[in-house]
Formats: structure tokens, sequence, C-alpha cells
């Protein structure tokens, strides 16, 4: 960023005019650090991001997918996602405060940020106490771009060694769209059938899209 005035230099901008004044893809090239033979941060940055339709794509990139673009490279792309994360932890309430969760919106609030936009399926439980009240949140499988398997047994017992009172059960879409597929309605229906066998009720069922959610309660299917 050499040919860049001083005033110009993202660094300098975020000294001088605080980090609002600095677009996206100048703070991408302060995540990168430096830039490569082909062209300096900047460069770099804007070609990430082109690549893969600005920061909300980046969210939802996996490391190998951020070091295909020219520049970038193992080690850059796992600053860009470690920044990412960061970014994500920012939005988790402290951990000595507990989220009472009573309603599906309250739900999504807290879990959209975590696991919204994931480039690979996850599918997790977080677990209540008898007040609806978050104890733990749990990822309990991680699958490929659109396929994730998980069986109610996992479930139920990752909430008794919990000693839960309730549930709520979660997993993203990685393409964006919460809507669910004929095999999230399976398995929400097996999950509620066994959670009236344990004991443990199964509160909601939430999709995750990367801004939206569905949620299994709000359409009145549990």
């Amino acid at each position: 960023m050499k040919e860049l005035s001083l005033d110009d230099r993202p660094r300098e901008k975020l000294l001088r005019h605080g980090v609002a004044a600095l677009g996206d893809n100048e703070l991408v090239a302060l995540v990168i650090g430096q830039g490569s033979r082909i062209g300096g941060a900047l460069s770099v940055a804007n070609d990430l991001l082109a690549a893969h339709g600005g920061i909300h794509g980046l969210a939802r990139s996996a490391p190998d997918e951020l070091a295909r673009v020219a520049g970038i490279g193992r080690a850059r792309a796992a600053q860009v996602v470690a920044a990412l994360e960061l970014g994500r932890r920012t939005l988790a309430r402290s951990p000595t405060a507990r989220l009472r969760v009573g309603n599906p919106r309250e739900a999504a609030a807290y879990l959209l940020p975590r696991f919204g936009s994931r480039p690979t399926e996850q599918f997790g439980v977080v677990l209540l106490d008898s007040k609806h009240r978050v104890t733990r949140t749990t990822i309990l499988s991680s699958g490929t771009l659109n396929t994730s398997i998980v069986e109610p047994r996992e479930v139920f017992r990752e909430a008794a060694l919990g000693s839960a009172a309730a549930i709520i059960v979660f997993h993203n879409h990685p393409s964006g769209d919460p809507t669910p597929s004929p095999e999230d309605v399976e398995l929400t229906r097996r999950l509620a059938s066994a959670g009236e066998l344990m004991g443990i009720d199964v509160v909601d069922h939430i999709v995750l899209g990367e801004s939206r959610y569905c949620s299994f309660k709000e359409m009145g299917r549990l």
C-alpha cells in the first residue's frame, strides 16, 4: 500500500478517523496485512471480496475456499477466518449472564450470529433449565455442504448428561435459505416423539439461514 498517500492507507486512516471510516476492502486489507507479488493488500482484499460476494460471503466460506484467491494462501485465509470468528463472538452474551429463551425470536437472536453463516451444515442442541434459561449449547454433528447426520439418541444423551429440562435443536442451511426440507420435518417428528418418552420437552427446532430463520414452533409443527 506504499502507492497510497499516508492519509489513505487503511492503518493510518483508522488511527486518524476511526474504524467506521474504513470500507470493507480496507478492513480486510488490514487483516491480511501485506500484499503479494501481484498486488498490494488492498488489491488482494478487493479480489477476495469479489470472489466471495462481499463480507457476507466471506463469513460463509471455509479457509480452503479463501486460500484459492491469488495472494491469500493458507496463512492469510486462517487470519481472515479468525477475524470473522472474533466478530461473531463479540455478539455473544457474556458467559456470566444466563439467557432466558422465551420465544422463537429470542432463540433465533441467540443462534443466528453464532451459527447462521457457516460454510458447512451443523446440527446442535441448546440445553435449557426448568425456567428455559440456556445452560449449554453444543454442536453434535458437522456435515458436508448440505448433509448433517444426527440421531435422537445423541441429542437426548447430551440433554441427559446436562440435566436439561428442555431443549431447542437447531441446524443451519449453508445455502442461506432456512426453508425446512422434508428430512428436517421427519427429524423434528422423531425428536418430539423421543422427547415425550424421555420427559424432556423439545421446545423448538430452528433452521438457520444467513440472516433469517424458520421455527417449527412458529409454524405450528411443534
